[in-house]
Order: structure tokens, then C-alpha cells, then sequence
């Protein structure tokens, strides 16, 4: 895809986006992917993601290319006070800044939001961190991990009586960058009635905590606290995870009377839907263990293939547990152009498409991420009017690359 002029419905907003790992930069490529002008700044030396896993031939990090994918790379030394000076300046060419630094550290550096109450009271603050930027635990540093465990999602993953298990993503990162995405856009909405910005602040394990469905209501009306599962859902029968043949394994899910009257039909065992005991689904769930063992059977003597075929046949929801290799070849995925392909280097990669899908202003990936400080000259001299000889000497004193 080429760079030509940015369109979507965020065209014509610039953003300017401060900090590394993950959440903060995770919004903002929600942001830039629906066309708004995202000017990421980062330390001389890069942000860390870009040498993290999987490296391309150039060195860099494909999860890089991806997470900064259409955003103009800044190398700027916010340790420096004539770097932070760029940066307070980059703002008030800007609609929105993102930050995920702990709680004062912007403050400290005079980048805080009230520095720009007066200068830019239109200007839209998005604060990330592990916390929140009140409260007993503020000043704490907060991972992802962390977050997913003290916002009550590792507790519940794993099998009772074992130790939580870790879904192998950085889930509070990215939910609370879509938390915080979503946050700059209801601002940005507001904005347009007042005319005036606003803070918005995004605590990693807020965001989990708001992913909890019914655990914590259930806790408060009935003081019940949910255990582990192991691969079924607590509640809701059946819906679990069965074997096939082969060693492989499948997903069901008919937890609604038609449908569930369905996949006993499908399974040769009508008769079952008219059982006392499966009659609904809070009978299913007192027979949880003898029904699955009953869908287990049948799935036991066939392929992932035949199920889903048998299944899908019925009308009854079912997929198979798809890893990398299985969602590029599925034709589904690739009918919905979940494969964006750009040029990099004279090699042509696949990025995944974001969500959600728009049908007349869509987002769409126009470059994978760039080489650290590939936009520093352009961003400096077309919003700030640096001229070459102020680039070459910031970048001689180290305040930019």
C-alpha cells in the first residue's frame, strides 16, 4: 500500500504519542490505522519492541513493524530539557497526546497536563498506566501480567486447584489501549459541542477489571466467587473444548435450547434434548460432566474436519483451535482481507487488519513501522520550521536522531 494522502474518519487529527510497551503505542495504532496523523516519538535508541522476538533480516522486529505501522518515527531524548521543549512544542501542534510513563513522570519533565491548559485547552490528554493516576497503588509500576492478575483475570484461567495459566499475549496492554482509543474518540466527540480537551485516564488493570462480565456483580449480590474452569465456562453447558481424532481438539458451543436440540440431533442422539436432565441450561449445568462426557464420545470417533462439517451442517457453532500457520490458509480469513500486505526493503510482508470494519471510511495499513527517527527532519521542520543546520546541531548534542 502507498502513502498517499490520509483518509478515514479520523483524518485531519494529529496526535502525538509518548512512551513505550505496549498499551499507549497500541492506541495509538488504532488511532493512525483510522487515519489519524500519529507522530510517535521515541528514546535515540528506539523503543525496546523493536528488537523483541521474531527479528526480520534488517534486524527489527516484526511485532515493531506491525504495532507501528503508519506512524511518523521521531527519535527524540525526552531526558534532556531541550528535548522535552520539542516535545511541549510538538503538542501544541497537536489534538491529542498519549502517554504511558508511571504517574508524575510527565509532571517532573513539565509535560503534565496542566502545562497545557492555557497554551492548548483543546488539546486531549490520554494517560496509560498500570494503576490509574490516583490512589493508594499510583506510583507503582504496573505490567500487563500484573494487571491481568490483580484485575481478576489470571484467577480465573487454568484448571481448579492448579496455578493460574497465562494466555501467551499481552492482553492487558492491548485492552487498555483500545480502552484508551476509545476514550480519545468519545473526546474528540465532546470537543466538537465545548471546544475544550480533556484527560483521559486508563489504568491496565481497570481495564481487565472491565472485561470481569458477571464475577464481580455475582460476588455482590449473591457473595459467590468464581473458580477456574479448566477449558469450559463456567454457567453456560455446553460449551467446551472436545477431542478428536487425531489428537486434535474442537470448540462447541449450544447453550440456547434450538441449537442445543440441534447438536443432539447432530449427534444422533435426539432424544436427549427432551432429557429432564439437559431440558435447559441451568439443568445442563447440574449435568455438565455427563453431558460433555456424551459429546466428548462423539467427537472421540471423528476428525476436527468431520465435526466442523457435521456441525456446521446443522447450524450448531463449532471451530476448530487454529494456530498462525491455520488462519493464513484458511480462504475465510483471506476473503475478508485479514492479510494487509505492504512493501518493506524490497520484501513484501503481510500485517494483520485492524478492527473494527467500517464500510465507507475503513481503516487500512499504508506503511509497516519504520526505522527509528525515519521522520525526525520532516516532523521538526514541517510543524516546528527547524531549519537543516538546528537539526544537524540537536542531533550532534544527542537531543534527537
Amino acid at each position: 500500500m502507498t502513502e498517499d494522502s490520509t483518509t478515514g474518519p479520523l483524518a485531519g487529527i494529529r496526535v502525538l504519542q509518548l512512551g513505550q510497551l505496549l498499551a499507549g503505542p497500541w492506541a495509538g495504532t488504532l488511532l493512525a490505522y483510522f487515519g489519524a496523523e500519529v507522530i510517535d516519538v521515541e528514546p535515540p535508541e528506539g523503543d525496546p519492541i523493536r528488537s523483541w522476538r521474531t527479528l526480520d533480516e534488517g534486524g527489527t522486529s516484526y511485532w515493531w513493524r506491525s504495532i507501528a505501522r503508519n506512524k511518523r518515527c521521531v527519535g527524540l531524548n525526552l531526558r534532556a530539557e531541550e528535548g522535552r521543549a520539542l516535545a511541549r512544542r510538538l503538542a501544541l501542534e497537536c489534538d491529542v497526546l498519549v502517554e504511558n510513563f508511571r504517574p508524575g513522570t510527565m509532571e517532573r519533565w513539565g509535560l503534565g497536563p496542566e502545562r497545557f491548559e492555557v497554551d492548548k485547552p483543546s488539546l486531549i490528554y490520554a494517560r496509560v498506566s498500570g494503576y490509574g493516576q490516583t490512589g493508594p497503588y499510583r506510583d507503582r509500576p504496573g505490567y500487563a501480567s500484573v494487571a491481568e492478575a490483580i484485575g481478576g483475570l489470571r484467577h480465573l484461567t487454568g484448571y481448579p486447584g492448579e496455578p493460574s495459566v497465562r494466555p501467551n499475549l499481552s492482553l492487558g496492554d492491548t485492552i487498555a489501549g483500545v480502552h484508551t482509543a476509545l476514550g480519545i474518540a468519545l473526546a474528540l466527540l465532546e470537543r466538537r459541542e465545548s471546544g475544550r480537551g480533556q484527560v483521559i485516564d486508563t489504568a491496565l488493570y481497570e481495564s481487565v477489571f472491565a472485561l470481569l462480565e458477571s464475577v464481580t456483580v455475582e460476588h455482590s449480590g449473591a457473595g459467590v466467587v468464581r473458580q477456574p474452569s479448566g477449558k469450559a465456562l463456567t454457567g453456560v453447558v455446553p460449551s467446551s473444548l472436545y477431542p478428536c481424532r487425531g489428537g486434535k481438539q474442537v470448540v462447541i458451543g449450544a447453550n440456547g435450547e434450538t441449537v442445543f436440540a440441534r447438536l443432539m440431533t447432530a449427534i444422533g442422539r435426539p432424544e436427549l434434548a427432551a432429557d429432564p436432565r439437559f431440558r435447559d441450561n441451568p439443568s445442563r449445568v447440574s449435568h455438565s460432566e455427563t453431558l460433555d462426557a456424551i459429546i466428548g464420545a462423539w467427537t472421540a470417533e471423528r476428525t476436527v474436519g468431520q465435526v466442523v462439517d457435521a456441525l456446521v451442517e446443522a447450524s450448531v457453532p463449532c471451530g476448530p483451535i487454529y494456530d498462525a500457520a491455520d488462519m493464513r490458509a484458511d480462504p475465510h480469513f483471506q476473503a475478508r482481507g485479514l492479510y494487509e500486505p505492504v512493501e518493506l526493503e524490497g520484501a513484501r510482508l503481510e500485517l494483520p487488519a485492524l478492527q473494527p470494519r467500517l464500510t465507507r471510511t475503513p481503516g487500512r495499513t499504508r506503511w509497516a513501522g519504520r526505522d527509528v527517527g525515519a521522520d525526525t527532519d520532516a516532523v521538526l521542520g514541517e510543524l516546528l520550521g527547524l531549519e537543516p543546520n538546528d537539526l544537524e546541531r540537536l542531533r550532534a548534542d544527542a537531543i534527537i536522531r
